[in-house]
C-alpha cells in the first residue's frame, strides 16, 4: 500500500557510553542526510544526557534541511545540546520499553546503527509489528548480530543488511512503501 504523507524512518543505534568510533558517527550523519535529501521524516530517541548515533543521524538530517521528530523519555522537553531538532515528543516513560514503544511506533522502517540494548528493544519492538528494519553491516552491536536474520522462528520479517547509508536509505524507503 503506498504511503501518501511523508514515511517517517527511525534511526536507532549506540549511544555514546558504548564509545563507538568517529566512522560510526559519520555513517549515522550521513544517513540521517540521505534521509532528508529523499524526502522523508527522521525519527530518532531524543537523549537527555549525552550523544548517540540516533543524534548523529539527526544531525545528517538538519545539514540536508530536513524534518526531524526527537522522542524522548521521562518529562520535559530539554534533550541534549548537541541535537537540533524540529519538533520534540516527550513521552513520559522511561528507558527500557516505555520510550522506545513510542518511538517505534511512530516510525514506517527503522535503520539500525551498531547497537546496544535499547537498540535491541527497539529491533524486537519493530520486529513484533512487522516493521521493516535494515542494519548496517560491520557496525558492531546488535545490527551485526541480527543482521540477516529472523528474530524467532514465526519468521515475521527479515532483518535486511546493507553496507552504505545511500543502500540503507534507498531499501527502507522501498520496504516501507510497500
Amino acid at each position: 500500500m503506498k504511503i501518501n504523507r511523508k514515511l517517517q524512518i527511525g534511526v536507532m543505534g549506540s549511544a555514546a557510553d558504548l564509545n563507538y568510533s568517529k566512522e560510526l558517527e559519520n555513517l549515522a550523519e550521513q544517513i540521517g542526510y540521505f534521509i532528508a535529501k529523499n524526502n522523508a521524516t527522521l525519527i530518532f530517541g531524543a537523549e537527555k544526557d549525552y550523544d548517540s548515533l540516533s543524534t548523529s543521524a539527526c544531525r545528517g538530517a538538519k545539514k540536508a534541511g530536513g524534518m526531524t521528530v526527537g522522542i524522548t523519555y521521562n518529562r520535559g522537553l530539554d534533550i541534549f545540546e548537541k541535537e537540533n531538532v524540529d519538533v520534540v515528543i516527550s513521552t513520559g516513560l522511561e528507558r527500557g520499553g516505555g520510550r522506545e514503544t513510542a518511538l517505534i511506533f511512530s516510525c514506517d522502517g527503522i535503520i539500525t546503527i551498531s547497537g546496544g540494548s535499547g537498540t535491541l528493544t527497539e529491533m524486537a519492538i519493530a520486529y513484533q509489528a512487522n516493521m521493516p528494519i535494515v542494519a548496517m553491516k560491520n557496525t558492531g552491536g546488535w545490527s551485526d548480530k541480527l543482521a540477516n536474520q529472523y528474530l524467532d522462528d514465526r519468521k515475521r520479517i527479515k532483518v535486511q543488511s546493507v553496507d552504505t547509508a545511500e543502500e540503507a536509505v534507498k531499501l527502507i524507503l522501498e520496504l516501507a512503501n510497500k
